[in-house]
């Protein structure tokens, strides 16, 4: 921090460690959330979503209560992959997520409209505003860690996210071809000028040839183990 700081941040350009935090918003005072991983990529459809859903139904089946955030305001899809029908509820305390079947809170804003095809035509700043409401206003009960499913692009939700949510690291998702990988390196960029740790890379849709009969076998690389022990 500069010894001519104002406490102004909204008219400075520099990065330093307090300005994070002057972001930063308290989840739901009933809420207790200990850990939260985003899956990010600067590309769209490469399988956020997908990845997402896996990390927690993993987390979920290694014994830790598990969250997932649906960030990807316009693009919702989290409440299909687990096949939720019904409605997010509220109260005068606040907003309840929905729970799978197995145990996995979920919120969306899928969960919100009336049908699961209605278009979300919001500016930015409205959609930004809206998944920190999914932090300050749903009660997230003893999560041990939650899952963000990040939007594609570096724009006001990823920005949002990662100065108003205190987000322990970043789950990458990329796929083997060159332009992904300059797209997703923008949000590796990114992630670094926040100072959020990478704490692994997913490539999915890939391929390697199979030592024994030589064909092309379809994979799924897996995540560095650093991410596994943060979780």
């Amino acid at each position: 921090m500069s010894e001519n700081c104002s406490h102004d941040c909204s008219s400075c350009s520099q990065n330093c460690s307090e300005r994070a935090s002057d972001f930063r918003e308290a989840p739901h005072k009933l809420s207790s959330i200990k850990k939260v991983i985003g899956v990010v990529s600067g590309k769209g459809g490469v399988g956020k979503s997908l990845v997402t859903s896996m990390l927690a139904v993993i987390a979920q089946r290694c014994g830790l209560k598990t969250a997932v955030l649906d960030a990807d305001v316009t693009g919702p899809s989290i409440p299909r992959v687990f096949g939720l029908r019904d409605k997010a509820t509220g109260s005068a305390d606040g907003i309840f997520p929905v729970t799978t079947k197995t145990g996995i809170d979920v919120m969306s804003v899928n969960l919100l409209l009336e049908n699961d095809t209605d278009p979300v035509v919001w500016r930015g700043p409205v959609i930004a505003g809206t998944v920190k409401q999914f932090w300050t206003d749903v009660i997230w009960h003893n999560e041990d860690v939650m899952f963000i499913d990040m939007p594609p692009g570096t724009g006001d939700v990823p920005l949002t996210v990662f100065q108003a949510i205190p987000v322990d690291g970043i789950v990458i998702v990329a796929t083997p071809q060159e332009l992904v990988g300059m797209i997703v390196e923008k949000a590796v960029n990114m992630a670094r000028m926040m100072n959020i740790p990478v704490l692994g890379i997913v490539e999915n849709m890939s391929y390697v040839k199979c030592p024994d009969c030589g064909r092309d076998c379809l994979s799924i690389r897996s995540l560095r183990p650093r991410a596994t022990r943060a979780l």
